[in-house]
């Protein structure tokens, strides 16, 4: 099964979704999160969905209830959608966007969120001092060595 993708575009209002048909369909949503050294924008999908009519589901975004009405306020926010008038390709497609968002998000968690050593917690701690209590800490440690060497 093939899907003609539109392009991506900024979702900053539900004005700006006047353009997408009231025809069934599976959109993702995306957040920029950066911006290349080639002027080119990154960005991490967020949300995958189908629905039977993409203009009402979209604009639904925008709710007052809506989970996703203050990322989308934001403006760094895109989407994207396709055609599926068939209830079976749209399921299929979705079903397989959202595993692989799922399987990124597990991939992305294990290289962002590391367990943390006691080691870099004590070097997070000497960044944080002044400069005047990394001072003490010196004095601290040069008389420490200077009683070891004599004992």
């Amino acid at each position: 099964m093939e899907m003609s993708w539109s392009r991506w575009f900024r979702c900053e209002s539900s004005f700006g979704l006047l353009l997408v048909p009231k025809q069934p369909g599976i959109f993702a949503l995306a957040e920029e999160i950066m911006t290349g050294p080639n002027g080119r924008r990154m960005l991490a999908v967020f949300e995958v969905s189908e629905a039977e009519d993409l203009a009402l589901a979209l604009s639904r975004m925008f709710a007052v209830g809506s989970p996703w009405r203050e990322k989308l306020a934001e403006g760094k926010c895109f989407v994207r959608y396709a055609v599926a008038p068939s209830t079976a390709d749209r399921r299929v497609a979705a079903g397989a966007l959202k595993h692989w968002l799922d399987s990124r998000k597990q991939a992305a968690a294990q290289i962002f969120e590391p367990v943390v050593s006691p080691v870099a917690i004590s070097a997070e701690v000497e960044e944080i001092k002044t400069v005047a209590e990394r001072a003490v800490d010196r004095v601290t440690r040069a008389r420490e060595l200077a009683k070891a060497a004599g004992a």
